[in-house]
């Protein structure tokens, strides 16, 4: 498992941990020495100084959330008001983390990106959770709705799930 504090404070600036098993940790180490690691101490004193300990962590953390879950519930809504129960979409429904992975009919994630960009809606490249952004099925798209002011989240994901029931609509008459 790894983790950082980079997502909660300034990218790049976090203290990163590993934990592993001691064989992971052997095969790790022996592979670090063809990294370059160049740890920032004055932004790694910056967090302890921020933080302070976990509770402080935990703290900042709940903050985080207050901020971002109403966004995912409005994504959340989006998705199952326009999409549930038609069979052309599945979507993840995290309890933590920034994105939701949308599952979109075999072929049709690079559609329902293109159609967004053209209705003025951002999104990351379809198959961007993947190596190299190569979806072998072109199906899966990120949505990252942490960013963007609630409102617009929700006039985004509406604007998505049409986006969605058009491209399996152009795939299913194409057949």
């Amino acid at each position: 498992m790894f983790a950082s504090t980079s997502k909660i404070t300034f990218a790049g600036a976090g203290v990163a941990a590993l934990a592993t098993s001691a064989a992971n940790r052997q095969w790790y180490l022996e592979r670090l020495s063809y990294a370059a690691i160049g740890p920032d101490k004055v932004n790694h004193l910056r967090h302890v100084e921020f933080f302070g300990d976990a509770d402080g962590v935990r703290a900042h953390m709940r903050k985080h959330r207050d901020l971002i879950a109403p966004k995912f519930e409005a994504v959340e809504e989006a998705l199952h008001s326009r999409l549930a129960g038609l069979g052309i979409a599945e979507w993840t429904t995290p309890t933590g983390g920034y994105f939701v992975n949308l599952d979109v009919l075999d072929g049709t994630a690079s559609r329902v990106v293109q159609l967004a960009k053209e209705a003025g809606i951002a999104l990351t490249p379809a198959g961007s959770a993947f190596p190299h952004g190569d979806d072998p099925d072109d199906r899966n798209i990120r949505l990252a709705p942490t960013f963007p002011v609630l409102e617009e989240v929700r006039a985004a994901m509406a604007g998505v799930a049409v986006c969605v029931e058009l491209a399996a609509l152009e795939a299913l008459v194409r057949g």
